[in-house]
């Protein structure tokens, strides 16, 4: 059974205590990061993305990640420091967990639910199989930074495939189109 979206506690990267709830009144992109990633070169886009939307009452939530070919084994301060030094990343971050499996965290079990289907899904899992790796069922999360778009009530509207840049006229649309609409 899947929480309420607004109830599901998080931890921040620096261990404090949070909610989803606290981020209400927002429009959200929630993102499964990883720090020794092909694709991690896109936090530089999304720290871009951020910062030319979050005064519209835009924020991304980063949850590093380590489900994926062991692409973040990091602790919480090696990838803080990490996305602050390398990427100069001011979105909030949050501690380490898991996107998919048995031990999948509360969060990503809701998004999943609540959206199945990813825009731009096909050629990463192609390229993926074609390495042979095994991508998941439908409505898991394939790979490292796949998105997830929440309105301003926290209601899955949209998600995106990793290799959807942040730049993607799809994923830049959605969310313009989200911070027009008032909660």
């Amino acid at each position: 059974m899947t929480q309420k979206l607004s109830d599901v506690a998080l931890n921040r990267i620096d261990g404090s205590a949070t909610t989803l709830g606290a981020f209400r009144g927002k429009v959200l992109l929630v993102v499964n990061v990883a720090s020794k990633c092909g694709l991690t070169p896109q936090y530089e886009g999304l720290e871009r993305l951020y910062e030319t939307k979050r005064q519209q009452g835009f924020e991304i939530l980063g949850f590093p990640c380590n489900d994926f070919a062991g692409q973040e084994p990091g602790t919480e301060a090696q990838i803080a420091s990490f996305c602050s030094t390398s990427y100069q990343v001011q979105f909030p971050l949050f501690s380490k967990i898991a996107v998919k499996g048995e031990r999948q965290h509360p969060l990503y079990r809701s998004l999943t639910a609540a959206k199945a289907d990813a825009t731009g899904e096909g050629p990463m899992r192609e390229r993926l199989k074609g390495y042979g790796i095994e991508t998941g069922g439908p409505g898991e999360v394939l790979w490292n930074f796949e998105k997830f778009l929440l309105d301003r009530n926290l209601n899955v509207v949209a998600r995106f495939a990793p290799d959807v840049a942040p730049d993607d006229p799809r994923l830049v649309s959605a969310v313009d189109r989200e911070l027009g609409q008032k909660a």
